[in-house]
């Protein structure tokens, strides 16, 4: 498939986002898709990989193979962008992929995790073709303000890991639409997935958030968000389970999961509409935490908030939202986008760079610095 020949203020974009058993792939002119693809990993073979980062030649393969096959053209690509992996805490932005953010790829440095790959990815096709690669917002940006750090434990400082990508997009679709720009407003933005995170977005900062990994929060349907300290110590010291088995009680098989047996909020649903008072009891607490949660990221903004936005696949849920709005509607008005397209918004971050609405950030493993 191939689009007619772009103007001189057009800008075509590969985007990557690799996950664990799959790579989505999209072509953007500008803003724009005119192609995406989910390209399906057989998941016993990728297991066969002894690190994720040694995945990226068989993945690089793939992606061109498919591209070749839908007839894209790569030598009429601007701009390479991945999704952005576990690095260093950056603050917000699109990110020059350069050696330093390889190396803390490549080795894992704050984890190990399939979005490793993306700015790899996009690093080793773009250098070929001469054109720069780009990550955007990955999930470790921090621009928490001082005061959100201190946790009450001396020794344990508070994280930021949020879904960064689509909270930021979000707020930067709703700020146009209420005539400013994303760096004029507070906001209040709620991504809603398999992890709930709430982010206090104030002048294009997120000076708050939940860390929404395995810290703290609503719980959500796939962890268990703040759970009561010192009943969570006696457990780890009861003799009872491995650290192994307490962790995944916490992330993965919490929320939803630990209490109905499903993260599929749909299924709840159903379990719901045939009479089940326990479903509904629990689907009922996680919209009354997350309503606190907001209550919470209000108070920091001191009261004054331009809107709340509530998004990702749990907006989908009508009765959910309507929850949720009971508690919350009389701090601001709620503007609800559900789904999360993760591709369009490393589009959208990429084009503002070539446009050159912003600057490329260079990552350093000491500091942030523009790029001249």
């Amino acid at each position: 498939m191939e689009v007619t020949a772009l103007s001189h203020n057009e800008h075509r974009i590969l985007v990557i986002n690799p996950g664990s058993t799959s790579t989505k792939i999209g072509v953007f002119v500008n803003d724009h898709s005119i192609f995406e693809k989910t390209i399906r990993h057989d998941s016993q073979f990728i297991q066969c990989f002894h690190k994720i980062a040694d995945q990226y030649e068989f993945r690089k393969k793939t992606i061109l193979e498919t591209l070749d096959e839908e007839g894209i053209n790569l030598s009429r690509l601007d701009a390479i962008c991945g999704r952005g992996g576990l690095l260093r805490p950056i603050e917000g932005g699109t990110y020059t992929v350069n050696k330093e953010m390889l190396a803390d790829l490549h080795s894992g440095y704050a984890g190990q995790h399939a979005s490793n790959l993306g700015g790899i990815l996009a690093y080793e096709i773009a250098t070929a073709l001469n054109i720069p690669a780009f990550i955007v917002d990955p999930v470790v940006v921090d621009e928490l303000e001082p005061l959100a750090r201190i946790s009450g434990f001396s020794l344990i400082e508070r994280k930021s890991i949020f879904h960064a990508l689509n909270q930021k997009a979000v707020a930067r679709r709703v700020s146009k639409q209420l005539g400013k720009k994303y760096e004029e407003l507070s906001v209040i933005v709620v991504h809603m997935g398999g992890g709930i995170t709430v982010g206090v977005h104030k002048n294009g900062r997120v000076i708050d958030v939940n860390n929404g990994l395995h810290g703290e929060g609503p719980f959500s349907p796939e962890r268990a968000g703040t759970v009561p300290v010192g009943d969570l110590i006696d457990l780890c010291f009861s003799g009872m389970y491995y650290r192994e088995e307490i962790m995944k009680k916490i992330v993965g098989q919490g929320g939803l999961v630990g209490y109905l047996g499903t993260n599929d909020a749909i299924e709840v649903e159903k379990m719901i509409e045939h009479g089940d008072e326990n479903a509904k009891l629990v689907y009922d607490a996680m919209a009354y935490q997350v309503a606190k949660e907001i209550g919470s990221a209000s108070a920091v903004l001191k009261g004054k908030v331009d809107a709340i936005i509530l998004t990702g696949g749990l907006a989908y849920g009508k009765e959910f939202v309507s929850k949720i709005r009971e508690y919350i509607n009389w701090i601001a008005d709620v503007i609800v986008q559900p789904g999360e397209d993760e591709l369009q918004a490393l589009a959208e971050g990429t084009l503002r760079v070539l446009i050159g609405e912003e600057q490329a950030k260079e990552y350093t493993n000491d500091k942030i610095v523009h790029k001249m």
